[in-house]
């Protein structure tokens, strides 16, 4: 494959690596005491209860809604989590799957707002080039280590 500047590989990781910075994003920008207190699973709760689908006002009333205070720890370290996995090249195929399906999750549940789907059919799309592409083949742990050849 004939690039500039960098190689394929390397452009495969900046695009694993500017996810993983999206996903720091995500953690960072969350006003946490607000977040850990429960209030983004209350905001999340009120969408579901609202939502067309019968199966994911269910599935939140029976997965989420409960725990709303351990959710929002699940959630925001799990953001916390893949950003830093990505960023570093750490387990990145896992990252990758697990942030794929986060923003499904997002996606599905926030199906009424536009603007919310853009960001994460965006992120999706990513997640699925940079796996299928092997992006931790170049400035990553994974390729140090040996990790996923």
């Amino acid at each position: 494959m004939q690039t500039i500047w960098l190689s394929g590989a390397e452009w495969c990781a900046v695009l694993r690596i500017g996810l993983g910075l999206w996903w720091l994003e995500s953690w960072r920008h969350k006003d946490k005491k607000t977040w850990f207190a429960g209030g983004g699973i209350t905001w999340a709760a009120g969408i579901a209860d609202k939502h067309r689908w019968r199966v994911v006002r269910t599935g939140f009333d029976r997965l989420v809604k409960p725990r709303p205070r351990l959710m929002a720890y699940v959630v925001a370290y799990a953001e916390l989590a893949l950003g830093l996995g990505l960023v570093l090249g750490l387990l990145s195929p896992i990252a990758l799957v697990a942030g794929a399906a986060l923003n499904l999750v997002y996606l599905v549940l926030m199906i009424h707002d536009w603007a919310e789907q853009g960001q994460n059919l965006m992120m999706a799309l990513i997640s699925l080039a940079a796996l299928g592409a092997v992006s931790w083949q170049s400035w990553s742990l994974d390729g140090a280590l040996g990790l996923f050849r």
